[in-house]
C-alpha cells in the first residue's frame, strides 16, 4: 500500500454529505467553527462562488475543492459581494437537504459534506494541512479522473435513483484523495506530509517507517534507502516535511499507536514495542508528549465516546 493509502486508512475519515446548494443572484452563507474532528468541505459542482476565511477570500470555480481540516469559520458568496443578499430556502430534494436561492436556473451549485475522523489519528495529515486546503482540480493531470468523478456526483445526485447517496457519499472518499494527491504535487505546495509524499526519492524512507517503525531507524540507513548522503538526506527531507525525520518518525508512531489503542486489545505496553518503544514508560512519555494524555486515558476517552448508548 503506497503512504498516501495508508495515512488516509489509518485517518479513517468518515465522509458524510450535508446539503447542496443551489443558487442564484446574489447570497452569502456563514459557516460557524467545527468541533475538533470535524473537516469541513466544499466541491463546485458548476459556476463560481467566493469563500472568505482567516482574513482571505478565495475564488472557487467549477471543479474546485476546499476543505477545512480544523474546521475554521468561513463564508461563501457570490462573487459580486453584492450589498443585499437573498435568504436561502431550505427543503430536501429526496436524497439530500436542499438550499436554494433565487427562482432561475442555479448559477452556483455546490455540494457540502464533512469528514470526520477519530482524534488522534491525525497526527501526520490532518495537523499538517493548510486551513483551508483549496485545490483547483480543474488544471491538475488528474482533471480527466476527476471530471468522471464530479460528472457521477451530478448525475446521482440530480436522478436520486435507489443508493444514490451511498454512492455519492462514497464517491466523496475518492474526491478527498484525489485533492490531497494533487496538492501535494503542485510545485509551490508548501513544505508538510503531502509534499514529503509526492517526493519520489524519499519515498522509499518513508514507506520503510510507515512499515516497519520498530525497527532502530538511522539517518545513514534511511539516507541509503533514498540513495543520499546522511547531509543531503536529513537537509532535503526538512525542506520537504517542514519537520525533521525524528520529528516525523514520533508522528508515524503515534499514529499508528493511536490506531491499535482504538481498533484493538493490545496492552500500552505491547503497542509500545510495536511501534518501537522497548520500554512502556518511554512510550508513555512520547505519547502524552504528542497526545496530551497518557495511552491509557487515551483508549478510555476514545473508547468512550464510540460505546453504545444504554438501551
Amino acid at each position: 500500500m503506497d503512504a498516501l493509502s495508508q495515512f488516509i486508512q489509518l485517518t479513517r475519515p468518515q465522509a458524510s454529505l450535508d446539503v447542496r446548494c443551489l443558487f442564484q443572484g446574489p447570497f452569502s452563507i456563514p459557516h460557524e467553527p467545527e468541533p475538533d474532528g470535524q473537516v469541513l468541505f466544499h466541491l463546485v459542482l458548476a459556476g463560481a462562488c467566493v469563500v472568505d476565511a482567516g482574513g482571505r477570500s478565495l475564488t472557487l470555480h467549477e471543479g474546485d475543492f476546499i476543505l477545512f481540516p480544523r474546521g475554521e469559520a468561513h463564508t461563501i458568496r457570490d462573487p459580486a459581494h453584492a450589498a443585499t443578499s437573498r435568504k436561502p430556502r431550505v427543503a430536501h430534494d429526496g436524497m439530500l437537504p436542499l438550499r436554494q436561492t433565487g427562482r432561475g436556473a442555479a448559477e452556483v451549485d455546490l455540494l457540502c459534506g464533512r469528514f470526520v475522523h477519530e482524534p488522534g489519528s491525525t497526527t501526520l495529515l490532518v495537523r499538517t494541512l493548510p486551513d483551508p486546503l483549496h485545490v483547483s482540480l480543474a488544471n491538475s493531470a488528474s482533471f480527466p479522473a476527476l471530471r468522471a468523478l464530479i460528472d457521477l456526483m451530478r448525475s446521482e445526485a440530480e436522478l436520486r435513483a435507489a443508493g444514490a447517496l451511498a454512492i455519492v457519499t462514497s464517491l466523496s472518499q475518492a474526491l478527498l484523495t484525489l485533492a490531497l494527491r494533487v496538492y501535494g504535487q503542485r510545485e509551490n505546495a508548501a513544505p508538510g506530509t503531502l509534499t514529503l509524499l509526492s517526493d519520489a526519492r524519499l519515498g522509499p524512507s518513508i514507506q520503510a517507517m510507515l512499515s516497519a517503525p520498530e525497527r532502530p531507524w538511522t539517518i545513514d540507513t534511511l539516507a541509503d534507502l533514498a540513495a543520499m548522503s546522511r547531509a543531503t538526506y536529513a537537509r532535503h527531507f526538512k525542506a520537504r516535511a517542514d519537520m525533521t525525520v525524528w520529528d516525523f518518525l514520533t508522528r508515524v508512531r503515534m499514529t499508528l499507536a493511536c490506531d491499535q489503542l482504538i481498533h484493538t486489545r493490545l496492552s500500552a505496553g505491547e503497542i509500545g514495542t510495536r511501534v518501537g518503544y522497548q520500554a512502556e514508560a518511554a512510550f508513555g512519555k512520547a505519547f502524552k508528549q504528542q497526545l496530551g494524555m497518557t495511552p491509557a486515558r487515551y483508549r478510555r476517552t476514545i473508547t468512550g465516546q464510540h460505546a453504545p448508548a444504554p438501551g
